[in-house]
């Protein structure tokens, strides 16, 4: 069966999460006009009509320039990305040079992370191009490829920002910055310098699973622990020992797992812990994940002098709207410590265990009593090689001004499940 069947068979059992999936995979060897019509199918069963009419318009007319942008633009809005890059690349070849296809395409390829892709189109239309944003996205796509000679290059000819571009100019910059100061060599197994060069922060754990190939220091699929927090509080300590400010306490966003992990922190520090408050200086922020949406992530961009952000567990695919000063561990998908999880007794059936529902102070106090999660390290991910490096930081740890969205996965390569 094809994958095309499959997808048809699919969205004819009304199951639309699993046409989309197939058709991920099958997009780009797909024949335009085949793929418009299970589009538009898929649109219709979703209530998208902009979807819907937009692949009505491709089946009537499937080398259209114009109509195969309209379809691939309204793919990257709903969400899938992977299946607009082969509709705007034949809208491309219909157009060449077109500029808004160029720059969607481009858009469309960092949605995926496939940044040297978005380099290459960006460069082979270069005559048609602005410099902002079309070339300084040149550059940033360089740096998020790991080609800092051709970043540096690209960002060398780009003529100084107006008043809207200023914050993605200084992005750049900071990122060429901290390039030429970071410890150590940026290849595609250094995702701690990496994660630093991207996001201005510390990773502070690298997981030791599938650690070469295919996951290079990030997690996919986690049962978070409380050894692992306790391990994230041990490690910051170490961070704050070889580099960090100083504080004088510990602020808990209002969130479950902040409060345990903030009350937790605070404990292990010897300060005090109170509620997050806006522009609060000299204080740790807590949080326990940003892609929790009981968090106030909208004051969390403005630093206030002293106040370091630090995430215990961040999602690297689809992380929340700013990057942590400091972050324990890279995951995909996390089942917290205390939450509702499925346990595989050796030798026994899976059974349920539901979830811990002790108070915050009181897995707090549960976190300080476990040993950390030390028992596997990666390669170069000692406690010792974390003050290492973070000793090569201590002049521009933690950044200052604004804080931005996190970067991920850059130069780095993991393996992620759909």
């Amino acid at each position: 069966m094809s994958d095309l069947v499959e997808a048809s068979e699919k969205l004819n059992a009304g199951d639309l999460s699993g046409a989309i999936r197939t058709l991920l995979t099958a997009a780009a060897d797909a024949p335009t006009a085949e793929l418009a019509a299970l589009l538009a199918r898929a649109g219709r069963l979703a209530g998208f009509d902009d979807l819907a009419e937009a692949a009505d318009a491709v089946v009537s007319d499937p080398r259209d320039a114009v109509l195969l942008y309209k379809l691939g633009w309204a793919c990257i809005e709903r969400g899938i990305s992977r299946i607009a890059i082969p509709l705007l690349e034949a809208s491309l070849e219909a157009a060449p040079g077109h500029r808004r296809i160029v720059t969607e395409l481009a858009a469309a390829y960092e949605d995926t992370y496939r940044y040297g892709d978005a380099v290459a189109v960006l460069e082979a239309n270069d005559a048609g191009l602005d410099d902002w944003p079309d070339r300084y996205l040149l550059a940033f796509y360089s740096v998020m490829s790991g080609d800092l000679d051709r970043a540096r290059r690209a960002a060398a000819r780009l003529a100084p920002a107006p008043q809207d571009w200023v914050h993605a100019s200084e992005r750049l910059s900071g990122m060429l910055e901290r390039a030429a100061t970071v410890p150590g060599p940026l290849d595609q197994q250094a995702l701690r310098p990496w994660h630093y060069v991207l996001n201005g922060g510390v990773l502070l754990h690298l997981s030791p699973y599938g650690f070469d190939e295919p996951m290079r220091g990030r997690y996919a699929y986690l049962h978070d622990s409380l050894a692992a927090l306790r391990r994230t509080i041990d490690r910051l300590r170490v961070v704050l020992e070889a580099a960090g400010p100083s504080a004088s306490s510990v602020s808990l966003l209002p969130d479950r797992g902040s409060s345990i992990f903030g009350l937790a922190l605070a404990s292990a520090l010897g300060l005090p812990a109170q509620p997050y408050a806006p522009g609060r200086r000299d204080t740790i922020i807590a949080a326990y994940d940003l892609s929790d949406p009981d968090v106030p992530l909208p004051t969390l961009a403005e630093r206030a002098p002293g106040a370091l952000l630090v995430e215990h567990a961040t999602s690297w695919t689809d992380p929340g709207p700013v990057a942590p000063d400091a972050t324990g561990l890279l995951y995909q998908s996390l089942v917290p410590a205390w939450g509702e999880h499925m346990r595989f007794p050796p030798g026994g059936e899976p059974e349920q265990v539901p979830a811990d529902d002790r108070p915050a102070e009181a897995l707090a106090a549960a976190v300080l009593e476990t040993a950390p999660d030390e028992d596997e390290v990666a390669p170069g991910d000692t406690p010792a090689d974390l003050a290492a490096f973070a000793v090569g930081l201590a002049a521009g740890w933690p950044i200052i001004g604004r804080r931005d969205r996190l970067w991920s996965p850059g130069p780095v390569p993991s393996a992620r499940f759909l």
